[in-house]
């Protein structure tokens, strides 16, 4: 108990940086900027997509409708690949995050092998599967169609969009939409997986024996293998990724296998896999497994060889539960009982309310008049 509450120390002064970061970023950037530019099959759009999908806060679930959404608007196959592959894996969240956890090392890496695993699976689906033509065209050149909350009344159909707000919205209600979407829809899409990442974390460092993970020390290959079973199927979003990792490494496992765990959880698990197969075909399926798995790998070796040769020591700032004795600072203590209050605000007190909040980007039943959302399931 007392290396989960050391970790959740250490992690929420940042954690809450980071949800402000995101809501600033929902509230002050126009939604159709993130469309606008991806419709072409091309090495730009592709780019366009990476770079849109590495700051963005969005959870292994939450990643999911949006790109879907950004397909249906006109996105090309490459530039959803790309945006479901670098998405889950940063965000402004967990790179903060990342940093106080494992050091600024992994913080820079991370993003940066986001980037370039994310540029090679959209340019690959670009190149090996030109069924582009076959994307869903907007809707919008017929008519106005709104993919946010919907309330049907019958005199006539009311959109909230928060970008059909946005003209009119003065600077002091879109920082309240920013700490709106940051402190209580952010917390609601990612909290619950913050947590369990926090639980599996604290129960590796208490049951698993230190010896466990020894037979795989300096043996890159085993290491990963052993990651990249666990971390595949894994539904974990990128912030609650980071203490198991930590927790893995901490037990024997090398730093590049934390990292393929860090890159493999958040982007592949099975939801992703299937609505990728559904939207998109098989074979940008394959693409999308094949660039994640190969990268990771890639990157965890580079790593590894660089840890092993004494280039570069990833594990010198890693948050160690030989230091729970040190205790933390009043900054952490409250930022820890402030993050507590609105997790508990959050998944508690807004679902007894009936006020939980849906975080899809897309309707799929707007004509049977649903409000149905998967994010939280």
């Amino acid at each position: 108990m007392q290396e989960i509450i050391h970790i959740i120390n250490e992690m929420s002064p940042y954690l809450l940086l980071g949800f402000l970061l995101a809501g600033l970023m929902h509230a002050f950037i126009p939604q159709q900027y993130y469309s606008k530019y991806l419709a072409k099959p091309n090495f730009r759009s592709v780019l366009n997509a990476t770079l849109f999908g590495i700051p963005l806060p969005l959870c292994s679930c939450g990643v999911i409708p949006t790109a879907m959404s950004l397909r249906k608007e006109g996105a090309s196959k490459g530039a959803a690949t790309s945006f479901l592959i670098a998405t889950p894996q940063t965000g402004v969240d967990s790179i903060i995050a990342t940093s106080s956890l494992m050091g600024l090392p992994f913080a820079i890496i991370r993003p940066i092998a986001a980037l370039i695993t994310a540029l090679f699976g959209g340019s690959l689906v670009n190149t090996f599967d030109k069924n582009n033509d076959d994307k869903p065209h907007s809707e919008h050149e017929e008519h106005h169609e709104c993919h946010c909350h919907h309330e049907h009344e019958e005199e006539h159909h009311e959109c909230h969009c928060h970008e059909h707000e946005e003209h009119h919205a003065t600077f002091f209600q879109k920082i309240k939409s920013a700490l709106q979407y940051g402190y209580v829809e952010m917390m609601e899409d990612i909290g619950k997986w913050l947590i369990v990442g926090l639980i599996v974390a604290g129960l590796i460092t208490v049951f698993v024996p230190a010896e466990a993970f020894k037979v795989f020390n300096e043996n890159t290959f085993l290491s990963m293998l052993l990651v990249l079973a666990i971390a595949v199927p894994m539904y974990v979003c990128a912030t609650g990724s980071i203490p198991i990792a930590v927790a893995l490494i901490m037990k024997g496992l090398t730093p590049g296998a934390g990292l393929v765990l860090l890159m493999a959880g958040p982007a592949c698990n099975m939801a992703s896999m299937l609505v990728v197969k559904k939207v998109m075909g098989t074979k940008t399926l394959v693409i999308y497994l094949a660039s994640i798995i190969i990268g990771s790998i890639i990157f965890g070796a580079a790593i590894d060889f660089m840890q092993f040769n004494g280039i570069m020591d990833f594990t010198a700032n890693l948050v160690s539960t030989t230091h729970c004795e040190e205790g933390s600072s009043w900054i952490a203590w409250t930022s820890t009982a402030i993050l507590i209050a609105l997790l508990i605000n959050a998944l508690v007190i807004n679902r007894l309310r009936g006020k939980a909040h849906c975080h899809c980007h897309e309707q799929e039943h707007e004509e049977e008049h649903e409000h149905c959302c998967h994010c939280n399931d």
